[in-house]
Formats: structure tokens, sequence, C-alpha cells
């Protein structure tokens, strides 16, 4: 018999990491507040339910969170009919929602006093196209045993899962230090091209020496891609990002000048359209 998976949050990350848990064998029991996913997702052989109750009471071992906040994930475990209301035991929310590090560490300290579940945190890095691929970055962090023991759930929705500790919010941590990086990158990449126009060189071109010599990157083989991002998506959630791992420098005292210029960079290049703080 196959394991049952609760899945909460199929939008467009959580839809195809729910469809590759099916694929891989697991009987994916799944809920989202927005019932127009409940046709395609039951088309696609998830068992969608009416209620975070019935996730709590039919999933085995493990609930993946894939909403998008701290408040809705307090609100799917924590409020009326949510996920307590089952009164699981010897359960565990894998939270994969992007939150920072501290708030992360927040739910799972609320988590473990005042529930009998547990948390682990694993952030994911590859955006859409990693989730249909199935090829997504893992970054896991919580109780190594746990974590290891949902190995086959990761391998299913990803080609890498990483551990870095005890502390639910260090997968997060580890998640802005990726793409921070990402952003200075981008800003690097970009200054290049500009560069590149004044000479009246092709773009295409040089995106090819850059692939093939000393100023490769996961930005320059992908730039074609990148160069299509939009503010109201990706682009909107890489300053988010960035301003988050920002932040994370003042706390600790730790000093981003590139950064601190990729987020300007970036702010700049959004013009008018750059997304409300």
């Amino acid at each position: 018999m196959s394991k049952k998976i609760g899945f909460v949050g199929l939008g467009a990350m959580g839809f195809p990491m729910a469809v590759n848990l099916k694929k891989a064998g697991f009987e994916v029991i799944g809920y989202d507040a927005f019932k127009g996913i409940y046709e395609k997702a039951n088309d696609a052989g998830i068992t969608m339910v009416e209620t975070l109750k019935e996730v709590g009471e039919q999933a085995d071992e493990a609930i993946i969170s894939m909403v998008r906040n701290y408040d809705q994930n307090i609100d799917i475990i924590f409020g009326e009919d949510g996920l307590l209301s089952a009164q699981p035991k010897d359960k565990t929310v894998i939270v994969m929602s992007t939150l920072d590090p501290d708030t992360m560490n927040e739910l799972g300290k609320k988590v473990e006093e005042e529930s009998e579940l547990k948390l682990i945190s694993a952030s994911v890095s590859g955006g859409v196209a990693g989730a249909e691929a199935g090829t997504l970055s893992i970054m896991t962090s919580g109780s190594k045993e746990i974590v290891e023991s949902f190995k086959g759930y990761f391998d299913a929705i990803g080609s890498n899962t990483l551990y870095y500790g005890n502390e639910p919010g260090n997968s997060e941590a580890a998640k802005l230090i990726n793409n921070m990086i990402l952003g200075v990158n981008i800003s690097a990449v970009a200054e290049g091209l500009k560069l590149a126009k004044e000479y009246d060189l092709p773009q295409e071109e040089i995106l090819k020496l850059l692939q093939v010599s000393t100023g490769d990157s996961w930005v320059a083989r992908n730039w074609d891609n990148i160069s299509e991002w939009t503010t109201d998506a990706t682009l909107g959630v890489l300053l988010t990002d960035l301003k988050a791992s920002y932040n994370e420098g003042l706390k600790h005292n730790v000093p981003l000048p590139f950064n601190a210029l990729s987020t300007t960079q970036l702010v700049d290049s959004m013009g008018k359209n750059k997304p409300k703080a």
C-alpha cells in the first residue's frame, strides 16, 4: 500500500510538485482554498478533500505546506477546522513556504509547544520549471532523523536535497543566500551586456562566450529565460528576497555591499512597475 501524504497549497509550484509525488507512487491528499484547482487536480490523480481536518486525518506521516506566508501557515495548522482539528499525532508538517529565518524558527517553536505535530523546513529553488520537471533543489532543516526518513518524498520532487542543521530557519537562510547570489549575478551579466551593446557586439555571441569561459554562470546559461522575468512574478520575488537577505545581514552585522547594489539596480530597472514594499 502506498503512503498517503498531505499537500496543502496547489498553486503554480505546489500543483506540479503534488503531481510528481503521485507519479512516484504516493497517494496525495490535497487541499487548496481555491476550489478552481480541484477538477484539474482530481484529473491528475490527486485525492482532493474539502477540509484541512481530512488532510490531517488521512495523511500517514507528513503534510506538505506550500502556502504563501507565516499567517497562512498559522491558519492551516492552528485555525478553526485546521490540521489540529484532526488531533494528529506522530505526524510532521513539511513547510516548503518561503519565510525569513526568524519567522520559520518562531513557527517551529509554536508547533512544538502547542501541538503534537512536528515541523521541518524544506525551502525549494528552481521555480515552476523545476517543479514541473521534478528537479528542484530542496534545502532542509529541522530534525535530521525526520528529514532522512522523508527522502522518498524529496526525491520525487527534486534532484538535490541538502541539510542545514536542526534550526528550521536555517533552510530559509540558505535560500536567501542562494537568491542573493542570483541577484548579484543577474546584475553582473546585465552590466556586461550593456557594455557589449556599445560596441555593437551580438548579445548571443557574448552569452556563448560566457558559457564556455570564465564568465560562466547559471544566469549566463539561462539569460533568455531570465530576460523574460516580469515585475509581478519572478522579479518581484527576487526583490523581496534581496531585501530580506540584506536585513539578515544588518541583524548579524554582516556587510553585504553587492547585495545592496544589486537591490538598487533591480529597483531602478523595474521603474514604476516595481512592487510595493
